[in-house]
């Protein structure tokens, strides 16, 4: 927990959620630190969907530079692919609501990935496409690896 909860009467943020928890559990609803829990869920809400817009840009990053620096690609570029898409995915069960969010947070990020490959690769930002050249469904696509195998997807 971030210091995101200023007005806590416990400054230990794992014992001020175990005493929550025990409150809830009791039905004891009115010694609850109600504006703190709130503030807590509002904050866990943001966390979680901000996870999936960091992993789809770094996975937006990986995909470029697999895709446009092919005599630099490796294992690692590879791995970090699939350890994003799992992570996305895993996420993606375990709160299907954040699907339909997927589409803008890609646009959203395409631009980032496209600094961040261009300085990870000492390239410049016009080597690689000003639109996004994926679609959503090859970028979560565990077999699609632009330049390998481009229709892993049917782009249609």
């Amino acid at each position: 927990m971030d210091n995101h909860i200023n007005n806590r009467s416990e400054p230990d943020a794992l014992i001020w959620s175990e005493q929550q928890i025990a409150l809830l559990r009791a039905g004891k609803f009115d010694q609850l630190d109600l504006e703190s829990v709130i503030a807590e869920l509002e904050y866990q809400v943001q966390e979680d969907k901000d996870e999936v817009a960091r992993r789809l840009r770094v996975l937006m990053t990986n995909l470029l530079k697999h895709e446009f620096r092919p005599q630099q690609r490796s294992r690692r570029w590879g791995s970090l692919i699939l350890e994003h898409r799992y992570a996305i995915q895993d996420i993606l069960e375990q709160m299907p609501s954040l699907r339909p969010q997927v589409d803008e947070y890609v646009a959203l990020g395409y631009p980032k990935a496209v600094k961040a490959a261009a300085r990870e690769t000492r390239m410049p930002n016009a080597a690689f496409p000003q639109e996004n050249p994926y679609t959503v469904d090859q970028i979560l696509d565990q077999d699609f690896f632009p330049g390998e195998n481009d229709n892993a997807v049917d782009s249609a």
